[in-house]
């Protein structure tokens, strides 16, 4: 891209204005308020994200659940340690290779899973939708991937230098 447009400067910029802080402000919003619903059905928040890891296949195992979650995997396993003791998942170990150790949702971890987190989830974000029309709704969606993208291209960039 030849000479992109620049929307801030060392001169004018001004946190409010910074899509990186409304962005922060946005997600730490949505954060508390999931983690408020959620603490209705006794979960934490960082009980339900592994659940639903889980649940959608990225988190097979305890290494797996922690490079899907971007935390290390001593945290990790002391949350299934808690998990365990909920009786919501359970460690299995693999009959392929006895020294992988496989994570399984119990009945309730799956019913959780299935039913009480993405409802509080769906909640939560069709209420910070409220107003959009559907086009908006793809047109947000969409300038959100990509500056996700754009920033993933920074990142790989500076990881190759």
């Amino acid at each position: 891209m030849a000479n992109p447009k620049k929307f801030y400067s060392a001169r004018n910029y001004k946190l409010e204005d910074s899509v990186g802080y409304l962005l922060r402000m946005l997600t730490q919003q949505v954060s508390r308020e999931v983690e408020r619903r959620m603490a209705e059905h006794g979960l934490t928040d960082a009980q339900w994200k592994p659940l639903l890891f889980i649940r959608q296949g990225r988190g097979e195992t305890a290494a797996d659940l922690s490079r899907s979650t971007c935390i290390d995997t001593g945290a990790v396993t002391r949350m299934l340690d808690r998990l365990e003791d909920k009786t919501l998942v359970r460690r299995v170990r693999s009959e392929q290779d006895r020294r992988v150790v496989k994570l399984e949702l119990t009945k309730e971890g799956l019913r959780l899973a299935d039913e009480v987190v993405p409802e509080v989830l769906s909640g939560v974000l069709n209420e910070t939708l409220v107003g959009f029309s559907a086009a908006e709704y793809e047109q947000f969606k969409s300038l959100l991937q990509r500056a996700l993208e754009n920033v993933r291209k920074m990142d790989e960039e500076g990881a190759a230098s």
